[in-house]
């Protein structure tokens, strides 16, 4: 078993960090969203209420194992307090989906159209952060 120390210095580009963390979930052998509920998510995104997005990704969240959901909700509560410091690090809302959207959301194949699916991907870390109270 490998021992690692946070206090090394090739820990301390927060850059390594979030690289680690976002293989970890890359490599996960189902995405933290099940393959699923891929589809479900990426529809629920597409509606044209604002509301009703809101109401159905909360029911789908709702509906993840419980392993996924409370893995999902904190690490989706830390890339809120990231939010929070946007003035400083430049991860805004639409940077952290972009980075996380196609790491924790993912078809089980790839679709035809990838641009399309990554913006849906994008969008829907993008809904989890702006409604988190609501959602979670």
């Amino acid at each position: 078993e490998e021992r690692l120390s946070l206090a090394d210095p090739e820990w301390s580009d927060i850059h390594v960090v979030t690289g680690a963390l976002k293989l970890f979930f890359r490599e996960l052998p189902e995405p933290l969203v099940p393959y699923g509920l891929f589809d479900p998510f990426t529809e629920a995104i597409k509606l044209p209420d604002p509301q009703e997005q809101v109401q159905r990704v909360a029911e789908l969240v709702q509906s993840l194992p419980p392993p996924n959901y409370a893995t999902l909700r904190y690490l989706v509560a830390h890339l809120c307090r990231v939010m929070e410091r946007a003035d400083i690090n430049r991860m805004t809302r639409q940077n952290i989906g972009i980075v996380f959207g196609p790491t924790l959301l993912r078809p089980e194949r790839e679709p035809g159209s990838l641009a399309v699916g990554v913006a849906q991907q994008n969008q829907a870390v993008e809904l989890l952060l702006a409604h988190f109270d609501s959602i979670f």
